[in-house]
């Protein structure tokens, strides 16, 4: 049996998080359709029968019609291929959702909050979606498997083996449980990072295209071609932007206009977009919000300060009576009175010595 297994996707994020440029929102949108398409073409050429989409397929508050639409349209250029969808916890099957409302196209189906099997020729499928954004008991984990014979596939956006509260409401599963129910392959969503190896049955593909940089290296679709006696499993990368994180040492750079000349002159790889570390020490106030509009390199979308302070403060504050020995007195004194303040009291204290200079 042959099929392609994605999952978070999360259509129509905001992505505020990913980027200080503005209209890097807009971008990762359409990579998200350039992805999907370039799926849907991969099923059509290869023939494949099945689609898994185990959950987060869009974002509920801000998913519009019109996306919905485009994503049915392309199901309809695959009327051979089966596509099950379990939704997870940001695209659940509420009454007003547009898995409720919104008429699919004849060869998808979408899971609900009741266990539900879809017996095949050849396979079974079992599938459990999301009705409500927290799930803690979905009786996945009581299906039974009788006839031996056949593929038994179960899809559902689901935690595995979580300890704490938070992981519990989101559809917490007992691998151990579920291995010995005897699914063939369990087709998960919710981890947004691919745990593909060969012996395992329980695999989460990882989200589509990278959703921010703590989502490093390649992202895509899982392929499979699965029967009782042998199994391939592979990944193949769907989004052409991988995101990847370059760090820069601050410790001998002076001013802003050495950093923006150095950030112009990095070696960057194409088809990559970077978040810039910057470690170190710093010698001068680093105004990221200003810097990241002054940076001419489409390629870094982000820049994170890491550096520590590299004045001398204990040095400058026994300077005696002198206006910077008096300042750094006085913050050395705040930081030990407030210690949860100290990164916003070493920023005051190094503005003020940049202006007492």
């Amino acid at each position: 049996m042959k099929f392609v297994h994605i999952a978070d996707m999360h259509f129509d994020m905001p992505f505020r998080m990913l980027s200080d440029r503005a209209n890097l929102g807009e971008i990762r949108r359409l990579d998200q359709r350039k992805a999907f398409k370039k799926m849907i073409e991969y099923i059509k050429q290869e023939e494949i029968p099945y689609l898994f989409i185990a959950g987060d397929l869009y974002e509920q508050d801000t998913i519009r019609e019109s996306t919905i639409a485009y994503i049915n349209e392309l199901f309809g250029q695959i009327p051979n291929t089966q596509v099950f969808i379990a939704p997870g916890n940001h695209d659940p099957y509420l009454k007003n959702s547009y898995y409720a409302t919104f008429p699919w196209k004849e060869n998808v189906t979408i899971f609900t909050g009741k266990v539900q099997k879809i017996e095949k020729e050849d396979c079974i499928f079992y599938g459990y979606g999301f009705e409500d954004f927290y799930v803690e008991n979905s009786k996945v984990e009581e299906i039974e498997i009788k006839d031996k014979t056949k593929l038994h596939i179960l899809i559902t956006h689901a935690n595995l083996d979580g300890s704490d509260k938070t992981q519990r409401e989101y559809h917490n599963l007992s691998s151990k449980k579920l291995k010995e129910i005897g699914f063939d392959y369990i087709a998960l969503g919710h981890i947004h990072k691919n745990n593909l190896q060969e012996s395992t049955s329980m695999v989460y593909p990882g989200s589509t295209i990278s959703l921010g940089f703590d989502e490093l290296g390649p992202h895509g679709m899982v392929v499979g071609d699965i029967t009782k006696e042998k199994r391939k499993i592979q990944f193949l990368p769907l989004d052409e932007k991988e995101l990847q994180e370059k760090e820069m040492d601050m410790t001998n750079i002076k001013t802003i206009e050495e950093l923006l000349e150095k950030l112009d002159s990095v070696q960057l790889e194409q088809n990559k977009l970077y978040k810039i570390v910057l470690t170190g020490k710093r010698n001068f106030e680093i105004p990221i919000a200003k810097l990241s509009k002054q940076i001419s390199r489409t390629e870094i979308i982000k820049v994170k300060d890491k550096t520590t302070i590299g004045y001398e403060v204990e040095k400058i504050a026994q300077e005696g009576n002198t206006l910077r020995g008096i300042y750094a007195q006085e913050i050395l004194e705040r930081i030990k009175q407030e210690p949860q303040n100290q990164e916003m009291l070493e920023r005051v204290l190094e503005i003020g010595l940049e202006v007492l200079a």
